[in-house]
């Protein structure tokens, strides 16, 4: 999926962007060339995948001319956003205890083998050194070895944002925020805040009949373009994009092991069924190892898939004119109305997950982010860091935190 390009590849920016002209959202069109396997390792078995069954075949790069290839679009990897929505609802922390179990003792219901081979391999790709070669290779080395930490590192530079729950081991000092100069979007929050609330206000005028309309798709536009500039300064020269691919990949293995009844969901009694959801079996898988998700994990789960693409075509610029801004909002009369269907959505979870109060417009001042209410505390946040709120801690008391969702 790397060597093909995901979101760098030329013809996929055209299909988002409905033009040849959008920016290379990884910063630098060599970002994926110049970092991908040798054709040698990658196009035969002695890289250890096999490109195709059978025979090995090179792999192609997108054609759109291609009327097969018109069908399949290149594979896109979720914006770092997701990794992050993905993480903070816990379930990177409650599987890896399940796998550690399973490797440690007996003291889990026993696996069936496709749920041990689920565990090896989990164990196998996201809890050991990782092989020579792989571009999950880089989640960590000799320079910096803890992972949790590496990940924060990269949530903090893009989005200035603290996972709101501690990892499973203490960390003192919040080194992921050290030596990183000036590379911290603190401001991230704040306008996507003010971009969720002027969309839901085009999204309320957009329904009136008569009477004043108080949107400005100009603003709207401007502060799109604001945070997709302020992402793609983190990009210069293809900066986080091979560390991103890594972590939005090892979260979606995650993600994925949730979202259905899987043999692991089966074996551990965390069916949900065709109703349920993946918060609901995390949440009971969770009760069997004793570690709490998110109590916000059923909105943070459904969020990671709807504002990955956002922050996408945000960093694309697909939004920063004013008549493509109005298509966060505008449902009639409008040729893509799923646009701001998926709006609606995105601030409706938004809201309900962080208490961050979007659809309030008489709100005119920032206030303190609410946490997601954590089982676990964290810690307060360095010098230049905004105004530290408190959230309880599992023995009641209170913990100072640091800015979160």
């Amino acid at each position: 999926m790397w060597s093909q390009g995901g979101i760098a590849n030329p013809a996929w920016q055209a299909i988002l962007g409905g033009g040849g002209s959008v920016p290379v959202p990884l910063g630098d069109p060599d970002a994926v060339t110049k970092t991908t396997l040798p054709q040698l390792l990658r196009d035969t078995m002695l890289s250890g995948i096999d490109p195709a069954p059978g025979s090995p075949t090179p792999l192609q790069p997108y054609n759109p001319t291609s009327a097969f290839q018109k069908l399949t679009p290149p594979p896109v990897w979720e914006n770092l956003l997701y990794a992050y929505l993905v993480e903070a609802t816990g379930v990177f922390e409650i599987l890896g205890e399940v796998v550690r179990r399973y490797a440690w003792g007996e003291s889990l219901p026993a696996p069936s083998v496709d749920t041990l081979v689920w565990a090896r391999n989990t164990e196998q790709l996201f809890f050991r050194d990782p092989p020579l070669f792989g571009m999950g290779g880089l989640m960590t080395s000799q320079l910096r070895p803890d992972a949790s930490i590496n990940r924060r590192n990269i949530y903090w530079r893009m989005f200035g944002l603290d996972l709101p729950h501690a990892p499973t081991k203490a960390v003192e000092g919040q080194p992921w925020k050290l030596n990183i100069g000036t590379a911290g979007n603190t401001r991230f929050l704040e306008l996507w805040n003010e971009l969720l609330r002027q969309v839901w206000m085009g999204i309320e005028n957009d329904r009136n009949s008569s009477g004043s309309n108080s949107t400005d798709p100009t603003y709207i536009g401007y502060l799109c373009q604001t945070i997709g500039e302020m992402l793609q300064l983190r990009r210069r020269g293809g900066m986080v994009s091979q560390e991103e691919f890594a972590y939005v990949t090892m979260l979606s293995w995650f993600h994925l092991t949730v979202e259905y009844d899987t043999s692991l969901v089966v074996d551990l009694h965390a069916n949900a069924g065709g109703l349920g959801n993946a918060a609901d079996r995390l949440s009971a898988i969770g009760k069997v190892v004793g570690i709490a998700p998110s109590r916000q994990a059923r909105e943070l789960f459904e969020l990671a898939d709807l504002v990955s693409t956002l922050m996408w075509l945000i960093e694309l610029g697909m939004f920063n004119a004013t008549d493509k801004a109005t298509l966060l909002y505008k449902k009639d009369g409008v040729a893509n109305p799923k646009i701001a269907e998926t709006m609606n959505r995105i601030i409706d979870l938004w809201q309900s997950g962080t208490g961050e109060r979007v659809k309030d417009l008489a709100i005119t001042t920032r206030r303190p982010q609410l946490d997601l209410r954590s089982a676990q505390p964290t810690r307060l946040p360095g010098p230049g860091a905004s105004v530290p709120v408190t959230v309880p801690s599992s023995n009641g008391n209170r913990a100072p935190a640091g800015p979160r969702l």
